[in-house]
C-alpha cells in the first residue's frame, strides 16, 4: 500500500497557524465587544442600561476605547484581523514576506485614517458614539484642517488617499481594475440586449396571438356573410362542392378554413350530338370519357385541412404569421389562400417557396403575390393524387357549345376545376412555348381538335407547318387543309410569304365593299346572297384572260407552327419580319398565328415578335430566365409538366395558371379519320407553289446566286461603281448574312468581275466602271 505523502512540519508552521488562532480569536472578541457596546455616563462612568457587554466590564472599556478613537471605523480593526487569521490560514506553507506586510499595515492604517475622517465630515448624525462618528482621530484632523480646506476638497483628498490604500492592502494595477470594469458592463450590456430582445419577441408573439384571436372572432361574426360567396354554384357538367360540409378546423389558432374541392365531371353521353350532325362536325363520342372519381371526400377534406395547419407552423417557425382564409382544390394542385399579418411584405413568402417545397416534401411551391379582387395571397401545392383533364369534359361545357366567338379554344381547367377557353379572334395570334415533355404539342393538338369540332371546312381553313415531321403530320389530307402538312422550311416560309399577299388581297376586297373586318365582309356577302344580288370581284384585270367571279365568304385562317425555331434558325430575319407583318396587320382579314416552339430564347422569341403578340402560354421551362422571355414574369420554372401551363390572357398583366386537356394520339387519329370521311381537302396549291412572287432567294435559302436574282445584280453594280470588292462591304450595304455575301464574291470571281482573293484575301475589280 503506497504511503500518503505529507507536508513536513516545521516550528515555524506550527507557530504561524497557533497565531492565526490567536488573531482569530482577538478579532471575535473584539468583534462582539463592538456589537455589545453599552454607553457610559460621562460623569460617573456608570453603565446606563440593565443589559451588560457579552465580553464583560473589560469588553466594554475596550469598545469604549476604540469608539473613543476611531469612532464607527473602529469595525474595521476585528474585520481586519479576522482576515489576516484566514490569510495565515491559507497561505500557511508560503514564506513570510515582510515588505508585504508592512505594505498591508500600512494600506490599513491610512484606510482607517481616512475613513475616520469621511465619517467625520459626513455621518454628524451619529451621536451615541463617545466622541462622534469619526473618533477623536477623525474629529481633531477635521478641525484642524477646516480653516484650510473646506468639505468637497478635503472628501476628494480623502478618496484618494482611500485608493491608494486599497491598492497597498491588495497590490493590484489600476489598469487592470479599469479592463476588468469594461469586461463586466460589456458583458452585462450583452446580457440587457438579449433580456431586452427574448422580451420583445414575447411581446410580438402576444400581439399575434391577440391579433389572431380578434380575426377569429371577426371570422366567426361575419361567418353566415362570407359563406355564400365561397359556395360553388352548380354547373353541367356538375362539379362536386363540400363548401356546406366543411368541418370547422380545429387548432391552436382556431383558424376557419373553407376548402372547395372540383373533380371530374361525368360527360353526358349525347352532349353536343345534334350539332355534330347538322354541323357535318366530328362526334364528341370518338373522345375518351373521364374516369370517375373514387376519392373519398371527406378524407381529402381532413387531409387538406391539416396541410392548412401545417402550413401556417411552418410559416410560423420562419417568422410569419398567416390564416388560411380558404382552400380551393383543383385536378392537380390545391391552392391555400392565406391572409397575412399587418405589416408582413409578400416578398417575404415569395422567398420561402423552395423552403416549403423542401418542408413539405413536394416538387415545387408556387406563390401567387397578387390574386385578382381578393386580398390574399395565394400557396399553390401540387396534389397528392393528380387527376388527368380530358378534352372530351371540356369540350362538353356549356361555355363551350355557347360561345359566340367562332375561335374559341379549348385549354383546360383552372385551380378550381373550371373549364377555360380562350378567344383566338381576340389576342389574336398566340405564343406556345415549353420544354420537351412540358404538354406543349399535347397542348397544341387540343387547341386544334377544339377548332375542328366547332368549325367546318366552309368557315375554318388552316396551314399546319411541322418542321419535326412528326407532330401535325396526322392531319394530312383533312379537308380543313389549305395546303399538305408543310414540313420543309422553304415551302414554310412561302406560305407565310402567301399568307401576306392574301392578307393584302382581303383587305383590298374590304376596302372595296367599306367594311372594316372579316366577319363584315362575311355578312355582307350572306345578305347579298338571301337578297339574290351578287357582288362581282372589284379586283378583277380586265386584261386578263379568267371571267370576272362573284364574291363568296372567307374562310378563317389559322396558321399553326409546331416548332418555328428551326424556322428562324434558317430563314433569320426574313421570317421574323412576315411574322410581324402577319401579326400586326392579318387580324381584320381574318388570319391567324399560333407558333409553339421548345427553345423559349432571346435569339427565338426576340423582341418584335414579343411586341406584336402579346398573348402566350407557357408550359414549363428549364428556368426562370426563359419564364421571362416567354411571359416577362417568373413562374413558369415551378410548373409540373404534362400539360400544367401559366397562360397570360389577353390585356391581363397576371398569367393564369391552367392544367392543359389531356388527348392522346389515338383520339387524334380517329378524329382524323372521321374528317377525313366527311369530306375531301381542297387545296390551294399556291401557297407553297414556287411560282408565286415570294423569292426564296431573299431569304437566303438558295445555294448559289444566278444572274436572275435582283440582289446579286445590285451586288454587281456596287462592287463595280465603288471599287470594294469585299465580302463585308456587301454585308454591311445590303444587310445580308455572311455566307450569302461570300457566295456573291464567288460567283463574281466565276463570272470574271473580281479576281480571286490574294495572300491577305484582297480582291480587286477587273471589269471597268460604264
Amino acid at each position: 500500500m503506497a504511503q500518503s505523502s505529507m507536508e513536513p512540519v516545521t516550528a515555524s508552521y506550527y507557530v504561524r497557524e497557533c497565531s492565526a488562532i490567536l488573531v482569530g480569536a482577538l478579532g471575535t472578541v473584539l468583534l462582539l465587544a463592538l456589537i455589545s457596546y453599552v454607553p457610559v455616563e460621562a460623569s460617573s462612568g456608570q453603565v446606563t442600561s440593565h443589559f451588560n457587554n457579552l465580553i464583560g466590564t473589560i469588553g466594554n472599556a475596550t469598545a469604549f476605547g476604540l469608539f473613543w478613537a476611531f469612532g464607527i471605523i473602529a469595525f474595521l480593526l476585528p474585520c481586519g484581523l479576522l482576515c489576516a487569521c484566514a490569510m495565515m490560514l491559507l497561505w500557511r506553507n508560503e514564506r513570510l514576506d515582510w515588505s508585504r506586510v508592512a505594505l498591508c499595515l500600512g494600506g490599513g492604517l491610512l484606510f482607517t485614517f481616512s475613513g475616520t475622517v469621511l465619517a467625520t465630515l459626513h455621518w454628524s448624525f451619529v451621536v451615541a458614539l463617545p466622541f462622534g462618528a469619526g473618533g477623536a482621530m477623525g474629529s481633531v484632523f477635521v478641525a484642524l484642517t477646516m480653516e484650510l480646506v473646506n468639505t468637497p476638497g478635503l472628501t476628494i483628498l480623502t478618496f484618494a488617499v482611500i485608493l491608494i490604500s486599497l491598492q497597498l492592502i491588495f497590490g493590484f494595477r489600476w489598469l487592470s481594475v479599469l479592463e476588468w470594469i469594461g469586461h463586466t458592463l460589456v458583458t452585462f450590456w450583452m446580457f440587457m440586449r438579449r433580456a431586452i430582445a427574448r422580451v420583445a419577441k414575447w411581446s410580438m408573439l402576444r400581439a399575434k396571438s391577440m391579433w389572431v384571436y380578434l380575426r377569429k372572432a371577426s371570422q366567426a361574426k361575419a361567418m353566415n356573410r362570407y359563406a355564400a360567396p365561397l359556395a360553388k354554384k352548380e354547373r353541367i357538367p356538375p362539379a362536386i362542392s363540400f363548401t356546406d360540409e366543411l368541418p370547422k378546423l380545429q387548432s391552436s389558432s382556431e383558424t376557419q378554413v373553407v376548402a372547395t374541392i372540383a373533380k371530374p365531371a361525368q360527360v353526358p353521353a349525347r352532349a353536343n350530338v345534334e350539332r355534330s350532325l347538322l354541323g357535318g362536325l366530328p362526334s364528341l363520342e370518338i373522345l375518351s370519357t373521364a374516369t370517375g372519381s373514387t376519392t373519398n371526400h371527406e378524407e381529402e377534406h381532413r387531409l387538406l385541412i391539416e396541410l392548412g395547419e401545417r402550413l401556417r407552423v411552418i410559416l410560423a417557425d420562419y417568422g410569419v404569421a398567416i390564416e388560411v382564409e380558404s382552400i380551393i382544390s383543383g385536378p392537380v394542385v390545391s391552392r391555400f389562400e392565406i391572409q397575412l399579418a399587418p405589416g408582413l411584405k409578400v416578398s417575404k413568402i415569395v422567398s420561402l417557396a423552395n423552403d416549403l417545397a423542401r418542408e413539405i416534401a413536394v416538387r415545387s411551391v408556387r406563390v401567387v403575390p397578387v390574386i385578382p379582387g381578393k386580398s390574399v395571397v395565394g400557396i399553390e401545392i401540387p396534389n397528392h393524387i393528380r387527376a388527368t383533364v380530358t378534352l372530351r369534359e371540356v369540350l362538353v361545357a356549356d361555355e363551350f357549345n355557347k360561345a359566340k366567338r367562332p375561335l374559341t379554344l379549348a385549354l383546360g381547367k383552372d385551380i378550381a376545376g373550371e373549364p377555360v377557353f380562350a378567344d383566338l379572334e381576340r389576342m389574336p395570334h398566340l405564343l406556345v412555348a415549353g420544354t420537351t415533355g412540358s404538354g406543349k404539342s399535347v397542348g397544341v393538338n387540343a387547341m386544334l381538335l377544339s377548332l375542328l369540332y366547332r368549325l367546318t371546312p366552309e368557315e375554318l381553313r388552316l396551314i399546319l407547318i411541322d418542321p419535326k415531321m412528326l407532330e401535325l403530320s396526322v392531319y394530312e389530307d383533312i379537308p380543313h387543309l389549305l395546303a399538305p402538312v408543310v414540313t420543309d422550311m422553304q415551302d414554310a416560309a412561302k406560305a407565310l410569304q402567301w399568307c401576306v399577299q392574301e392578307m393584302e388581297r382581303r383587305y383590298r376586297l374590304m376596302m372595296e365593299l367599306k367594311v372594316r373586318n372579316l366577319g363584315g365582309y362575311n355578312e355582307k356577302i350572306a345578305a347579298a346572297e338571301r337578297t339574290g344580288e351578287l357582288i362581282l370581284d372589284p379586283l378583277w384585270d380586265p386584261d386578263s384572260e379568267a371571267d370576272q367571279q362573284t364574291l363568296a365568304k372567307l374562310p378563317l385562317i389559322v396558321v399553326v407552327v409546331d416548332e418555328f425555331a428551326d424556322m428562324m434558325m434558317i430563314v433569320g430575319k426574313k421570317l421574323e419580319q412576315l411574322i410581324a407583318r402577319i401579326a400586326q396587320k392579318a387580324r381584320a382579314a381574318g388570319i391567324h398565328l399560333v407558333l409553339a416552339t421548345q427553345r423559349p430564347s432571346a435569339e427565338v422569341i426576340t423582341g418584335l415578335i414579343k411586341a406584336n403578340i402579346p398573348c402566350r402560354i407557357s408550359y414549363q421551362v428549364s428556368s426562370h430566365t426563359d419564364s421571362r422571355v416567354i411571359l416577362d414574369q417568373n413562374g413558369a420554372e415551378h410548373l409540373l409538366g404534362h400539360g400544367d401551363m401559366l397562360f397570360l390572357a389577353p390585356g391581363a398583366s397576371l398569367a393564369e395558371r391552367v392544367h392543359g386537356a389531356y388527348v392522346s394520339d389515338e383520339e387524334v387519329l380517329a378524329v382524323v379519320a372521321d374528317l377525313r370521311q366527311r369530306g375531301e381537302p381542297d387545296y390551294v396549291y399556291e401557297v407553297v407553289s414556287s411560282d408565286s412572287e415570294f423569292d426564296v432567294g431573299d431569304l437566303g435559302l438558295n445555294g448559289i446566286a444566278d444572274d436572275g436574282d435582283d440582289l446579286f445584280q445590285q451586288a454587281v453594280r456596287f462592287v463595280i461603281e465603288s471599287r470594294r470588292a469585299s465580302a463585308s462591304a456587301l454585308q454591311t450595304k445590303f444587310q445580308i448574312g455572311w455566307n450569302k455575301a461570300a457566295r456573291y464574291m464567288d460567283q463574281m470571281e466565276k463570272e470574271g468581275i473580281v479576281t480571286e482573293p490574294d495572300q491577305k484575301g484582297r480582291r480587286e475589280v477587273i471589269v471597268a466602271e460604264e
